[in-house]
């Protein structure tokens, strides 16, 4: 079979999976953040922690959970890194430095697994099982469960309370990603990923040298790596490693994981508001970015003429593992800078610069396109918001979204959303370049050695975790700068969110009228897409232009 028609048949299989899973999985999520039943589980884990799950909270009170569990989880994962020379299965490793510990605990907290160090040469066992995985669990519930509370927003009326995080957290680990991770895990392990509890094991290369190969529980850790759009590799290669990824059957295994949720929670917004309607205009945005982008990032690798020499010597296959090739590399590319998750199975920083600009263009969308666990659905719900008001100025009438007004206030916190990972991402990245001693770290000059810091900075603030590779970013500096820029574009954000969601839930809806907004329409569908392009376009242009733009001009 020819690499053409293998890579027709993926996209097509990943798709079809995709829409096979769109509905159970989207209504079931819908059940689970709408039940009044709690399973004994529950009820135990809230007997245990204090909680009373069935009282609701206000906006601010939930903030105020959101907050204290993540405090709580950036210092216990501080301390497990820190004394990791002391627990049990440390193979040794040393304790991690306090600028590196202070970076990964906010890396794993915000669902951006950024790492700055090899994970087989720096995390022993434990601290990858019980410190690393166990966030990788929570903070995609922590996503859930505040798309949870602005869809709740839209629901309630004359309240001022939108929901229990406790019970959203609890319910969305134990009922969604636990089970599916199980299973999951099982297939892996029977696909070639390793599970085991091996430490260092001396083995003789073809070569005859001796070489070092951990082991270690992968399987397990790699299922919640890509459902819950983390994306921190057990191994420094990530999901290019082959213990990680064995094959091609994993490599479209991992992909379809780090997609189906994400895909999946527009038909459970749609399933919410009662009107399945919306959430098929949602995801049709959705899928219309996505493969734009698996296009276009594939004909850059396949044909680009600003790297003819690549593809000369027989592709761009510098970067790219063989066992994958051009069209599985780019599709994992594409869906992993789509999602907030951060797992790569080839080098970024190898990619054409259009390809390699369009994987870091892909995080500026906000990553909508499914986006992240909850991250990516409440980041497009704001853009709708934005997409019907511009709407209303046309018309000269007040713009309303599921029969609520968007008023000032409403629009307020809209703009702050959009306005904060920006800020983020260039006040960073003017810093980094502005400062000698930080572009010492840049591993090429120029418009590439630009791109790489702004992909960091991109990376870092949208919560991705990917990286460019060609930065060395294991510096006090960059530890400190990136951790502080991924716990801004993780809870600012947030603040907006559940502030909106607090609003909207104390309005009473307003009836439909014949001058409202049809938003469940394809002419929606095509303003929404329109606005979330030229937001972005007009916020991050001028940057493109002196990395990726330029270098592809060049």
């Amino acid at each position: 079979m020819n690499a053409t028609l293998a890579g027709w048949l993926q996209i097509v299989a990943l798709v079809g999976a995709l829409a096979l899973t769109f509905r159970p999985l989207g209504d079931y999520m819908a059940h689970v953040l709408t039940s009044p039943r709690h399973w004994r589980a529950e009820r135990l884990a809230y007997r245990v922690g204090g909680v009373h799950a069935d009282a609701d909270q206000t906006w601010p009170g939930y903030l105020r959970s959101v907050l204290a569990f993540s405090v709580v989880s950036v210092l216990f994962l501080y301390g497990f890194l820190r004394l990791q020379n002391h627990l049990l299965l440390s193979l040794g490793m040393k304790p991690v430095s306090p600028a590196l510990a202070f970076n990964t605990a906010a890396s794993f907290v915000t669902n951006t697994n950024w790492q700055a160090y090899s994970g087989e040469a720096a995390m022993g066992h434990l601290v990858q099982m019980a410190g690393l995985a166990v966030q990788n669990f929570v903070s995609a519930a922590v996503g859930i469960a505040v798309v949870a509370a602005l869809i709740r927003g839209f629901t309630r009326k004359k309240t001022d309370r939108v929901g229990n995080f406790w019970q959203d957290l609890t319910r969305v680990v134990l009922r969604i990603l636990l089970p599916i991770s199980l299973v999951m895990a099982v297939v892996l392990v029977a696909a070639g990923t390793i599970e085991n509890f091996h430490g260092f094991q001396s083995i003789t290369t073809i070569a005859g040298e001796h070489q070092s190969i951990p082991g270690g529980p992968v399987a397990s850790q790699e299922v919640i790596k890509e459902l819950g759009t983390n994306g921190g590799g057990f191994y420094n290669a990530n999901s290019a490693h082959p213990f990680e990824n064995p094959n091609p059957f994993t490599n479209w295994l991992e992909i379809y994981l780090l997609l189906v949720i994400g895909f999946s929670l527009p038909r459970t917004f749609g399933t919410m508001v009662r009107d399945k309607r919306q959430g098929y205009a949602i995801v049709a945005v959705m899928a219309l970015i996505w493969a734009a982008s698996v296009g276009i990032v594939t004909a850059n690798e396949l044909h680009s003429v600003s790297s003819s020499a690549g593809h000369a010597a027989g592709g761009m296959m510098e970067g790219k593992e063989q066992r994958f090739g051009i069209w599985a590399s780019a599709l994992f590319a594409v869906s992993t800078t789509l999602t907030s998750c951060g797992a790569v199975n080839s080098f970024h920083d190898s990619y054409t610069p259009g390809g390699g600009g369009l994987t870091i263009f892909n995080m500026m969308l906000g990553e909508i396109a499914p986006g992240g666990t909850g991250s990516g659905l409440y980041g497009i719900l704001i853009l709708a918001i934005v997409a019907v008001f511009v709407a209303g100025l046309m018309v000269g009438r007040t713009p309303e979204y599921l029969g609520k007004k968007l008023r000032g206030r409403e629009m307020k916190y809209a703009s702050l959303y959009i306005l904060t990972t920006p800020a983020i991402v260039l006040v960073g990245t003017g810093i980094a370049m502005a400062l000698p001693g930080e572009r010492t770290a840049m591993l090429n000059h120029g418009p590439h050695g630009f791109s790489e810091v702004l992909y960091a900075f991109t990376s870092a603030a949208n919560n991705n975790g990917s990286a460019f590779a060609g930065l060395s970013a294991n510096t006090v500096w960059y530890n400190t700068a990136l951790g502080l820029a991924m716990l801004l574009g993780r809870f600012l954000p947030m603040v907006f969110v559940l502030a909106l969601a607090g609003s909207l839930a104390q309005q009473q809806p307003v009836p439909v009228t014949a001058g409202t907004l049809p938003t469940h329409r394809p002419q929606f569908v095509g303003l929404l897409s329109a606005v979330i392009l030229i937001v972005v376009g007009l916020t991050y242009l001028p940057a493109l232009a002196l990395g990726p733009l330029a270098e592809g001009l060049h």
